[in-house]
């Protein structure tokens, strides 16, 4: 089976090298390969707007490839249509690692085009990531307002012409983003997990959820990410499509690094209409970075929340009726197992709580 590495924390450069040491990556590189990196640069947003890839986990990664000789490096992106590759370099904080780390950048809407035939489709694809000799996608796990979910799978689409884009849309998304997984192979995903949005690509709702996730396996990998977003995989087609499509499998061992990061978070006030749900005291970020996610996907199907809902290590030792979420409110009368739950797991004991009430 599969393995998905998770580490917690706040520092994106040092969790990256960390687990990329304890994977040991560098049995898989060679001094002579050329590497590209692809973060999900959508739009000219920092990174903790939720919408984009935290320079500081390109820069771990960066740092652990040249630290074992690798030397030809490029980082790659293509904007979506509505914003410059090029300004989002810059916005993001790209043109300054670059020259911090003496590594390229590549703007793939200025990129020769290659046509790659899949099982039903014609794709025209990005010359750059087809031709290096190991890609590390870097996606952003963040909420899609069309596709639920974009992660592994989705960021590739980053690797196409804008016209190509364009047809995607037209063709439904999944099918095309599924079966452009055929024609690009990724070797590494390194999934910034820190700061992701709840409901929308472009950010302005950002979630701290202080993770970092790693794995060879893009439908594994996206499969994981969408039960932490409070989806089941099967409710996201491209993720089932490229799975039988032979692109990865479903299920996989996760391996947590460390325990959940102990920090309490100040959370964003544009989530604030899920605050009065919620009795908080000292939360941790995933654990409460679920929670919101869980609540939220209750909200998108006009569920029911049973509330108060108590959340935070100032809950520890409590024994007391009504709901807790997480191993430190083990002592409510309900309780939602984890540390961190993922918001489907969440979802699936809120729903319980409630029919039995």
């Amino acid at each position: 089976m599969t393995k998905i590495y998770v580490k917690y924390g706040d520092q994106g450069l040092k969790m990256v090298k960390d687990i990329l040491d304890h994977m040991d990556i560098a049995k898989q590189l060679k001094s002579t390969m050329s590497i590209g990196i692809k973060p999900n640069l959508v739009l000219a947003k920092p990174s903790h707007s939720g919408a984009t890839t935290d320079p500081q986990v390109v820069a771990g990664i960066i740092e652990y490839l040249q630290d074992h000789g690798c030397k030809q490096i490029s980082i790659m992106e293509s904007s979506w249509l509505g914003d410059l590759t090029k300004r989002a370099w810059q916005v993001c904080g790209y043109t300054a690692l670059a020259k911090r780390y003496h590594v390229s950048l590549v703007d793939l809407k200025d990129d020769s085009v290659r046509s790659c035939q899949t099982e039903d489709y014609q794709l025209e694809v990005c010359s750059s990531p087809l031709n290096v000799d190991y890609l590390i996608n870097v996606p952003v796990l963040k909420a899609h307002c069309q596709t639920k979910l974009t992660c592994a799978l989705k960021n590739m689409k980053g690797c196409i012409p804008d016209q190509e884009k364009r047809r995607y849309h037209r063709l439904g998304l999944h099918g095309p983003i599924s079966q452009l997984n055929t024609a690009i192979n990724q070797n590494l995903i390194v999934v910034d997990s820190l700061i992701g949005d709840l409901t929308f690509e472009e950010g302005d709702t950002p979630v701290q959820m202080n993770r970092i996730i790693v794995g060879q396996d893009p439908v594994a990998i996206d499969a994981y990410c969408a039960e932490l977003l409070g989806y089941a995989p099967e409710e996201i087609d491209y993720i089932i499509l490229a799975n039988k499509l032979g692109v990865g499998q479903l299920s996989s061992n996760i391996i947590a690094l460390n325990q959940e990061y102990g920090q309490p978070i100040t959370t964003s006030t544009t989530i604030s209409h899920l605050r009065p749900f919620i009795n908080e005291d000292q939360a941790c970020s995933a654990c409460l970075g679920s929670l919101f996610h869980a609540l939220q996907r209750l909200r998108d199907k006009h569920q029911s929340i049973p509330s108060p809902i108590h959340i935070g290590q100032g809950y520890q030792n409590y024994i007391a009726e009504g709901i807790g979420v997480g191993r430190c409110t083990n002592g409510y009368q309900k309780n939602v197992p984890g540390c961190p739950p993922s918001a489907r797991e969440i979802i699936t004991k809120l729903r319980e709580f409630t029919n039995q009430s």
